[in-house]
């Protein structure tokens, strides 16, 4: 990665990632992180990764708000991360109580399984995904979950890992052979941390001052799992109104939205409808962001893409995110967190002393691209408000493992043990009472945010602007 210059105070890796960010280098010193041993403990640096994401998301919201209310830098006061609250968020789908129930991680045929001559990964936690996978073996969806796993594992053991990795590709199904480091099948040298282009010019854009940094912002939430929805939930703590848009034939699980739904409005809109086509027109004419979280071009055909939406909305900042980079020739596979630790090696340097693969200790690849979207949509509203002008924003989870794996370097770790309780509350919702991870983003001379409103049920709520 390209070195950063900064004061020597400055953590790297948050000078980094605000660099990146096309943020001054002078704010990034204003931040600094209470520490906590035991944090997203790990061989690769988790721990720095991830508080590094959430410092300059905090920092970000901060720019804004100063410049929304007129205050010079030198009065902000310090930024102060607690890794305690990071690691604790970066665990927001395991923290989750639904009524005393515990959310399931992963479905069964979603893992590591042994083949021929390695280990694939799968992804299967959603009905049609399962459906693909079972297809393309070649196994009948027939018997309980424990015989299907057990074809699962006998039909994979007898096949080479990349050859199960292309037939799962060709039929829509999600599976990755484990790569060894600096032998994967895709590039990640060169691959950025964020891509960020300029819209055209366009006429003042303010926003005026007030309590929380995003109020008053409109943003269309066009993601599901998980970074995308991890950036929009952040959106919502800052105040941002967030409405999120699904297909009615794609149903969200619902675990997952109530984990990343908070904050947020949820409504449902067929884009191959033209009436439900017209009222997301209607909807982009008051927006402010547009996040979405589909593979490269999927929108087009809609005239969702990022130059089209440029072109009618000069003042709209676009934010896409897709799993394996914007070009290569995988650049328009389907991917979660978990495969794309399968294929760039992260997998293969957590494995464990059986050589059993290993993972992160956080679907932190999600999580840590969720806050660093937030942070660059947090900069394109700060600068909007001098020239008016969006910013058409590009992320990839390909892009931030290229950033973990060869960017960050390990600092010691300190302090008491991560206790996740001081960063755990409770609400009530339609699903019943939730305890719920706290967002752990900082605001400067202390304190932080919360959401002003529980998940909704999916899908519930009429598609216009509050």
């Amino acid at each position: 990665m390209d070195d950063v210059q900064t004061d020597p105070a400055t953590d790297p890796a948050t000078a980094h990632a605000w660099a990146a960010l096309g943020g001054a280098p002078e704010p990034a010193a204003t931040v600094t992180y209470a520490p906590s041993a035991g944090v997203l403990p790990a061989r690769l640096p988790v721990r720095e990764f991830a508080r590094a994401t959430v410092g300059v998301c905090s920092l970000a919201a901060a720019e804004l708000a100063a410049r929304r209310s007129g205050r010079p830098v030198a009065e902000w006061g310090g930024i102060r991360v607690a890794e305690a609250a990071v690691g604790t968020a970066f665990h927001s789908e395991r923290e989750l109580r639904i009524a005393g129930r515990q959310p399931t991680a992963f479905a069964p045929l979603s893992g590591f399984w042994r083949t021929a001559d390695g280990w694939v990964r799968t992804h299967a936690n959603y009905p049609h995904h399962r459906a693909r996978l079972l297809a393309a073996l070649g196994i009948p969806a027939r018997g309980t979950p424990e015989q299907l796993v057990e074809r699962v594992r006998t039909e994979l053991a007898a096949r080479p890992a990349r050859e199960v990795q292309e037939t799962a590709y060709a039929r829509g199904a999600l599976a990755v052979a484990m790569a060894e480091p600096g032998a994967t099948d895709m590039p990640l040298d060169g691959l950025p941390l964020v891509e960020s282009r300029p819209g055209p010019e366009a006429g003042p854009r303010p926003l005026s001052a007030a309590p929380l940094p995003a109020e008053g912002v409109r943003v269309l939430d066009l993601t599901r799992v998980l970074a995308g929805p991890v950036a929009t939930r952040t959106l919502a703590a800052l105040g941002a109104d967030v409405l999120r848009v699904d297909a009615p034939q794609l149903p969200e699980d619902q675990d997952t939205h109530t984990d990343t739904g908070f904050g947020k409005r949820s409504t449902r809109l067929d884009l191959t409808d033209p009436a439900d086509r017209r009222t997301v027109g209607e909807l982009l004419d008051r927006a402010d962001v547009v996040v979405s979280g589909y593979r490269p071009g999927a929108l087009d055909r809609f005239g969702l893409g990022p130059d089209a939406l440029a072109e009618r909305h000069p003042g709209l900042i676009t934010a896409q995110l897709c799993a394996w980079g914007w070009s290569g020739p995988w650049s328009g596979r389907r991917g979660f967190d978990s495969l794309v630790q399968a294929g760039t090696g992260i997998a293969a340097l957590e494995a464990g002393p059986d050589g059993r693969p290993g993972v992160l200790p956080a679907q932190a690849l999600d999580h840590g691209t969720g806050y660093l979207i937030a942070a660059a949509v947090l900069r394109a509203l700060t600068v909007r408000q001098d020239t008016g002008a969006g910013r058409r924003l590009r992320f990839s989870l390909a892009g931030t493992a290229s950033w973990l794996l060869h960017g960050i370097a390990p600092v010691p770790e300190g302090g008491p043990g991560h206790d996740p309780a001081p960063w755990l509350a409770e609400t009530e919702s339609p699903y019943g009472t939730l305890r719920y991870a706290r967002s752990p983003l900082a605001r400067p001379g202390g304190g932080g945010f919360n959401w002003t409103r529980p998940p909704g049920r999916w899908g519930a709520d009429a598609p216009v602007w509050r």
